[in-house]
C-alpha cells in the first residue's frame, strides 16, 4: 500500500480551559486564532505551518518536572525557538509562564505554562 502524504498540522494540549491556555501561547508567540471554539482553540504562525490547538479537558492534570514515578508525567513537550534566550525567558514571564525549578542544560530553559505544560526555549538562528 502506498503511504498517502502527512504533514503535522496541530500539536494539541489539553487544559481545564482551552481559552485560557490559548490566550497566553497567543500573547507569547503572536500567532493568530484560526478556531476559536469554547473548548477548542487553534492557533496558526504567519506561513501556515504547524500550529498549537488546546482543548478543554476537565480532569486535566499538570504534569510535575523534573517526571517522578508517583505523580502525573508529562506526555510531550513544546520545544520552542527564540533568538536570545535571556529575552525569551524574559518575555515567557511576562507573559505568565514560570521558569522550572531544575534546568538540566545550559544552553535551555525549561518553562512551565499557565497549565503546567513544560516547555523549553533554546537558542535558534533564524534566517531571514
Amino acid at each position: 500500500m502506498p503511504r498517502p502524504r502527512i504533514e503535522m498540522a496541530n500539536v494539541v494540549l489539553g487544559a481545564r480551559d482551552a481559552r485560557a491556555l490559548a490566550d497566553f501561547y497567543e500573547r507569547f508567540t503572536g500567532w493568530r486564532r484560526t478556531s476559536n471554539e469554547p473548548n477548542w482553540v487553534t492557533l496558526r504562525p504567519s506561513d501556515d505551518c504547524t500550529g498549537i490547538s488546546f482543548q478543554t479537558e476537565g480532569h486535566h492534570v499538570p504534569p510535575v518536572w523534573p517526571t517522578r514515578a508517583d505523580a502525573q508525567q508529562m506526555m510531550t513537550h513544546l520545544d520552542i525557538a527564540v533568538d536570545d534566550l535571556d529575552v525569551g525567558v524574559a518575555w515567557a514571564l511576562e507573559c505568565g509562564a514560570r521558569l522550572a525549578e531544575w534546568q538540566p542544560q545550559d544552553d535551555v530553559r525549561v518553562m512551565i505554562d499557565p497549565a503546567g505544560h513544560v516547555f523549553c526555549l533554546f537558542l535558534w538562528s533564524f534566517e531571514e
